[in-house]
């Protein structure tokens, strides 16, 4: 069987004062996850939103990754809804989400926000992922130049997120996935300042811990003005193993989750 072997790094930055976004690595799952809306508290909506997914996953390594994945993201929407509701100060909040899940033969990625996913198959690096945003929209039509996004004023408006509506499901894309193979996940903070040639040449050169210390030292070289998460992992044959994993960034502080016994099997 096939399972997910890699590693993650998420940084503050050298100009935010708290980490908004989230990240989670296992043998069944990977995401990352990056809040939106600072004071109305992105960190608990990205937190809440990687805990509800993984755990989903954990419990539900052999099933269907697109529905675990639409479960999942369902999840999230009303625990994110449910924290607001706890505390209207959060009113806002939203995050981010790109996260892949495998059974051990079949890998979908579900994808919300402007969080990027690749694959690097073969040396070559393609992006798996479409931004959903409004400058995204105007490429998309023809009435912006590729070259005018990076100054565009609202180039972080995001059209789609996980933010409380729990009819908002992700865009789901099934993965055709050999071991070798290697995906990264990123948040824009990442993405923003290291381009894709960048991103092939520094992973395609390297080993998966090696790579992502590299890019996140790319990133902060040039500015780190947004927090900063790199996901990267192998696909790998073997056994089946054990479905644990390793928390990232905000979703390592469980003050952040709105719920932590929300995942739960569906005898439960």
């Amino acid at each position: 069987m096939l399972r997910i072997s890699g590693t993650a790094e998420s940084h503050v930055g050298l100009v935010r004062e708290n980490n908004e976004d989230s990240a989670f690595v296992g043998p069944f799952c990977m995401l990352v996850a990056d809040g939106v809306g600072g004071g109305a508290a992105g960190e608990v909506a990205s937190a809440t939103t990687a805990y509800a997914v993984c755990a989903t996953a954990l419990l539900r390594t052999e099933e269907d990754p697109a529905a675990v994945l639409r479960d999942g993201v369902r999840l999230a929407q009303e625990q994110v809804l449910a924290g607001v509701m706890a505390d209207p100060s959060r009113a806002g909040m939203a995050t981010t989400l790109t996260a892949v899940v495998t059974d051990g033969v079949r890998f979908t990625l579900a994808h919300l926000g402007d969080s990027r996913g690749f694959l690097i198959s073969g040396g070559e690096l393609t992006r798996l992922t479409r931004d959903h945003t409004y400058v995204q929209d105007l490429l998309d039509e023809g009435r912006l130049n590729p070259a005018e996004v990076a100054d565009h004023p609202w180039r972080n408006v995001v059209m789609r997120t996980v933010n409380g509506d729990p009819g908002a499901g992700p865009d789901l894309i099934d993965l055709s996935l050999t071991a070798g193979d290697r995906i990264l996940l990123a948040s824009d903070g990442l993405t923003d300042l290291v381009d894709e040639r960048e991103l092939a040449r520094t992973i395609t050169r390297r080993s998966d811990d090696d790579a992502v210390a590299a890019l996140v030292a790319a990133a902060l070289a040039r500015g780190g003005r947004d927090n900063i998460t790199c996901v990267l992992a192998t696909i790998v044959e073997g056994p089946r193993v054990s479905a644990d994993g390793t928390l990232y960034g905000a979703v390592r502080d469980p003050e952040n989750v709105v719920d932590l016994g929300a995942a739960r099997t569906e005898s439960a």
